[in-house]
């Protein structure tokens, strides 16, 4: 990756910084995903934990199941970020919320068994039931 990527909530109370090229990326069509996000599905891209920093603001943390927490600004309520819980290897950050969300494109569809029926996908990316390759 040539320069780092920043970007950051609707109100801009919150800004990041990646500063790696991402490990993989990909829309999620799990659950979780969709209530958090209320859309049919999240894209995001994985990127090494310490590759990540906020650089504005102090977001907030959800601890959306035993083992993960969202972040997400207080003030507007952007969710940012996704990640372990515990040490954390990977950081998933939601690619709508970069600057330039078209430098990266997804590369794969993940937890397809929770696809809501009424949400088609006209795309030849592979598609995994649920988790797809190991990242981090």
């Amino acid at each position: 990756m040539a320069e780092a990527l920043e970007g950051g909530c609707l109100c801009g109370a919150v800004r990041y910084r990646v500063t790696k090229a991402p490990l993989d990326s990909g829309y999620c069509h799990c659950r979780m995903c969709q209530k958090s996000s209320g859309a049919p599905l999240q894209v995001s891209a994985e990127f090494p934990a310490d590759a990540f920093e906020i650089v504005k603001g102090v977001p907030k943390a959800y601890r959306s199941s035993p083992g993960a927490l969202r972040h997400f600004c207080p003030d507007c309520g952007s969710q940012l970020t996704f990640r372990a819980a515990v040490n954390p290897t990977f950081i998933s950050v939601n690619l709508p919320t970069l600057d330039k969300p078209e430098a990266l494109a997804p590369r794969m569809h993940i937890w397809c068994e929770s696809q809501l029926p009424w949400f088609e996908v006209k795309d030849d990316l592979p598609r995994y039931d649920r988790e797809g390759p190991a990242v981090g």
